[in-house]
């Protein structure tokens, strides 16, 4: 008790336990303790299906028994903080502080029994909640990491492949069966590349797609996995800052098409995703200044300057934000929306572009000031850490294209003084006039 864990449910949109007994009792929970007895609470707990486990729960056989069966996460606080956040309350065993030291230190075992992962704060738990596993060396477990024991086909670009391919090869070890080559950059996301892809597969249904690589390359490793024998498990293992922060988190796969980007996909959420910072290391500089449009772009719906933090934190912090998002919105229907922050402009002048000439990053730099103007927001992080300049493409076309991409009206994703809003209605004359402003000689 007083570790977090309702806090962190709510972060992944769980339900805590003491919500449901309390429906289920139609009290509180101090006066179960009291006009019933812990035993009574106890038989509550085991008969709800719950994500935030109270702290006594794993005293139960039953409950231990039950937690063999999903992924158990132990949110471990030490004993002083969580002291701190509940002396003074109502909760029953938290009255007497020997005594809450006592429990604290008996539990501790069975905790860590019955624990899948072990969590330090609200962000592991929700990257583990996701399946999003972020450590520096990853990439060296990658056999224990892939779940199931079907065997393994490696996607990645020739690039990436020359770096890291050997070594994710080496780790994969004898569940490898075969290896196979993308294009490199935005041509990976092509109808043709991806038919390629299907037509030299030959896994069977308990197989599993590593895509290594950025983000074009999991985007469309992602989308194969997903219609390949009606859908088989894959585990995107971003190496580029875009991937790391964004395009490798929350199940969204999808190619492109000619008159936009991402027209054709699948929600195919991964079976895990493994970070490993260390991959960063051997990025371009020119590759981290583009994925730092993606960082920055968190860090203004976080409403936390988390391009201020130590690159591995920063990678953690940002992929946590993303996973929380898509766990309580995993198709897109609602608050997920606000991830697509400048991006409406930025796929317009993509498509405009063609797809060459134009990097996302750039573009999504770009569609950020776009938003921030018409949000009345200061511009000055964006021009500041991500330096945009104008592009050159067709107006026309580019215009053609953001119209194409919101797939009806014209609503967008702004900055409140609240935070972010989503669906919000913008006359086409303000959108055309931030387009322009985007777009040079």
């Amino acid at each position: 008790m007083g570790a977090g864990k309702s806090t962190a449910a709510r972060a992944v949109g769980g339900i805590d336990a003491d919500d449901l007994i309390e429906a289920a009792a139609g009290k509180p929970i101090p006066e179960i303790f009291r006009e019933d007895g812990e035993a009574a609470f106890r038989a509550h707990e085991e008969r709800a299906i719950v994500l935030a486990l109270g702290g006594g729960a794993v005293t139960s056989a039953k409950v231990r028994d039950a937690l063999d069966e999903t992924l158990t996460v132990w949110l471990d606080v030490d004993v002083d903080t969580c002291w701190d956040r509940v002396r003074g309350s109502d909760r029953p065993l938290a009255q007497d502080e020997a005594e809450f030291r006592r429990l604290f230190d008996e539990r501790r075992t069975l905790y860590a029994e019955a624990a899948d992962v072990v969590a330090k704060d609200v962000h592991d738990v929700v990257l583990a909640a996701a399946g999003v596993h972020v450590e520096r060396g990853s990439l060296a477990k990658l056999d224990l990491l892939v779940p199931g024991d079907g065997q393994v086909a490696l996607v990645s670009d020739a690039h990436v492949a020359g770096i890291h391919g050997m070594d994710a090869q080496l780790a994969l070890g004898s569940r490898l069966a075969e290896t196979h080559e993308l294009p490199t950059g935005e041509e990976a996301k092509t109808l043709a590349a991806v038919d390629r892809l299907w037509q030299a597969l030959r896994l069977d249904r308990r197989g599993t797609i590593v895509a290594l690589g950025g983000g074009c390359t999991t985007d469309a490793a992602g989308y194969a996995a997903s219609a390949y024998l009606r859908g088989i498990e894959w585990v995107p293992v971003p190496s580029s800052l875009v991937g790391q922060v964004d395009a490798a988190i929350g199940g969204k796969t999808a190619i492109d098409l000619p008159q936009g980007k991402n027209l054709v996909g699948a929600f195919h959420w991964p079976s895990r995703v493994v970070v490993d910072q260390a991959l960063l290391e051997t990025l371009p500089e020119l590759q981290r200044r583009e994925g730092m449009s993606e960082v920055v772009k968190t860090g203004l719906l976080a409403g936390e300057p988390l391009w201020e933090l130590e690159e591995d934190e920063m990678v953690r912090r940002c992929a946590a934000f993303k996973a929380a998002v898509c766990l309580r919105d995993p198709h897109d229907e609602g608050e997920r929306k606000m991830l697509n922050l400048g991006h409406t402009f930025a796929h317009a002048l993509e498509a405009a572009a063609g797809y060459e000439g134009v990097t996302h990053g750039r573009a999504v730099a770009l569609g950020l000031l776009a938003a921030l103007r018409l949000s009345g927001r200061d511009t000055g992080v964006v021009e500041e850490l991500l330096r945009p300049s104008p592009v050159t493409v067709d107006r026309e076309r580019a215009w053609e294209a953001l119209l194409r991409d919101k797939k009806g009206a014209l609503r967008l994703v702004l900055l409140g003084d609240d935070g972010p809003k989503w669906d919000v209605p913008v006359p086409a004359d303000d959108v055309r006039r931030e387009l322009d402003r985007l777009i040079g000689p």
